[in-house]
């Protein structure tokens, strides 16, 4: 066993080579495979859809805020991944009791730099993590040349009640990076907003994720007439939220959104 500590300053310990881990994080489950862990992942959440083939043939232990303790006991993992916002609480605490669980708190592209490092030498894959992250840096440095003033962006993410992405979300970090403005970085995290807040920020874009709410183009109309002089754009959820591999598509995505958009009026 060793002794390592996690993104949330919990100190726990851990085999050496873990085995039989199981991961409570769709983003993390992703990265798990990127790095080739194969049959040492023994299960995994309902939400965890990458990859097709791990969602069809690992088993599930129920949703990332409602697990299944017995089902958790079945596979008799020796590690198990979490995350501080994506799980609930009295889960974790309840898991902590039985096994190791190494807990992820993301808020800042940092922080994934971190998560990624740290993961990866505790799953003895310190190369191949080493590699992603630079790759990633690269990929991120590239978004950094725009000089352009940034446009004044309202994220959602839920529809009744209307809830957007505030402060200290890895999605308002992202933003930032990207080179958006969030109107809404005053507020607490995921805050429900009315009508007549949104309207007083007067966004001049907004972002309508397709997930966690399903946002689709047949939403677009309401918040036009809401904000009649925004820009209004479906995004791809995951590439906004996901803090594994799957930021290796972000940074082009974004390019992409910025070339739809073309220069600010």
């Amino acid at each position: 066993m060793k002794l390592v500590t996690d993104q949330m300053q919990q100190r726990l310990e851990v085999p050496i080579y873990p085995k039989r881990i199981i991961s409570l994080v769709p983003s993390q489950t992703e990265l798990l495979h990127y790095w080739g862990l194969g049959e040492r992942v023994v299960g995994i959440t309902k939400f965890c859809v990458h990859p097709t083939e791990w969602y069809k043939s690992k088993s599930r232990i129920g949703g990332t805020k409602t697990v299944d303790l017995e089902k958790i006991r079945a596979l008799k993992p020796d590690l198990i991944i979490g995350n501080k916002e994506e799980n609930t609480q009295s889960d974790i605490e309840a898991l902590q009791k039985e096994y190791p669980v190494w807990m992820s708190d993301m808020q800042e592209l940092e922080d994934v730099w971190e998560m990624m490092a740290s993961l990866g030498a505790l799953l003895n894959v310190e190369q191949e993590s080493q590699i992603l992250v630079d790759r990633l840096k690269e990929d991120f440095l590239s978004l950094e040349t725009t000089k352009e003033s940034p446009w004044r962006v309202a994220y959602f993410i839920w529809q009744s009640p209307f809830m957007v992405a505030a402060a200290n979300t890895f999605i308002d970090a992202l933003l930032r990076v990207a080179n958006f403005e969030n109107v809404f970085a005053e507020e607490p995290r995921y805050p429900a907003v009315t009508i007549p807040q949104i309207q007083a920020k007067h966004p001049e874009l907004i972002l309508l994720s397709s997930e966690p709410y399903p946002f689709k183009e047949k939403h677009i109309q309401l918040f036009q007439e809401m904000c009649p002089n925004a820009k209004i754009e479906i995004v791809d959820g995951e590439l906004f939220s996901w803090y594994g591999s799957r930021l290796l598509h972000t940074a082009n995505y974004i390019k992409n959104l910025h070339k739809k958009l073309g220069v600010k009026n």
